[in-house]
């Protein structure tokens, strides 16, 4: 994997990465929900990746649930010795596909247990407390609950999801941060993304990040919306430099900032070396 702009690589804590990552969340059948329609080109999705040289790949065991896990583990266990897997922990699924808060202290460490079975591992390598707004557990007794876990040694890096800049310097007052996984959505030449009521504002959390020199994470990365119309910026960026739109939002986002690191996820090995291929593109 070759890299038009900016720096190849981003360091997660001790872990070294290179900049352009894998998210399994698209792994399971639809709405993240149960088998895929083909388990065996999911499978060969991930062993590609790898070989693509993707180092990093973003999971949940509420994926599937439990499908995205089991599926990273028969593709790729035992792992590379360069291979990261990121975690999250915060949500749960309900047989009626919802999804709902799992943030007590016995719920992270209940999740802890299914990503480590799931995935065959003794220790995860990063996780991310994913937030939501309304949640009835106070943000820093959950993240005590994952320190904690820390100490045991079941985690070795702490990171975050879907938090503002104020829960970001909170959470480094109590513990190193090694990563922010928040909505940042591709838009040409400038990538912007607004707050709303369930995502914080995506450009404020990249600048604290910049400032920290902590990797972020895109996740939604290539929910361009109108931004994927044939008549926007983005696609007249795609058509002069010769590539697809989405692998014009992603080479945006590479060039974007050097603590960018994107993780489109797919189900398709076609889409998937689109992708990294992406990474090739001098935006």
């Amino acid at each position: 994997m070759q890299f038009a702009r900016g720096p190849s690589t981003i360091k997660l804590g001790d872990l070294e990465v290179r900049r352009l990552g894998f998210g399994a969340m698209r792994l399971p059948g639809p709405g993240v929900w149960g088998e895929p329609a083909d388990p065996d080109q999911a499978r060969a999705v991930l062993r590609r990746a790898v070989e693509l040289g993707v180092q990093l790949i973003d999971t949940a065991w509420y994926y599937g649930p439990e499908v995205a896990n089991r599926l990273i583990a028969e593709a790729l266990h035992p792992y590379p010795d360069d291979l990261v897997i990121a975690t999250k922990l915060g949500a749960y699924r309900s047989p009626d596909k919802g999804w709902h808060s799992h943030h007590r202290p016995e719920d992270l460490r209940a999740g802890i247990d299914k990503d480590l079975a799931g995935l065959r591992k003794e220790q995860l390598q990063v996780v991310h407390l994913r937030w939501m707004p309304g949640i009835p557990v106070p943000f820093l007794e959950a993240l005590d609950a994952l320190i904690a876990e820390q100490v045991r040694g079941r985690i070795r890096h702490i990171a975050l999801s879907n938090v503002t800049v104020e829960q970001l310097e909170l959470a480094q007052a109590r513990t190193p941060i090694v990563a922010v996984q928040n909505m940042y959505v591709a838009a040409g030449e400038a990538p912007r993304i607004g707050p709303t009521s369930s995502h914080p504002d995506g450009a404020a959390m990249l600048a604290a990040c910049e400032a920290r020199g902590i990797a972020f994470l895109p996740f939604f990365p290539l929910a361009m919306g109108a931004l994927g119309k044939p008549d926007s910026a983005l696609a007249a960026d795609a058509a002069r430099l010769g590539c697809t739109t989405a692998q014009a939002a992603i080479a945006s986002l590479l060039a974007r900032s050097p603590v960018m690191l994107p993780i489109p996820g797919t189900s398709k090995l076609a889409h998937l070396e689109e992708n990294i291929r992406a990474a090739d593109i001098a935006f």
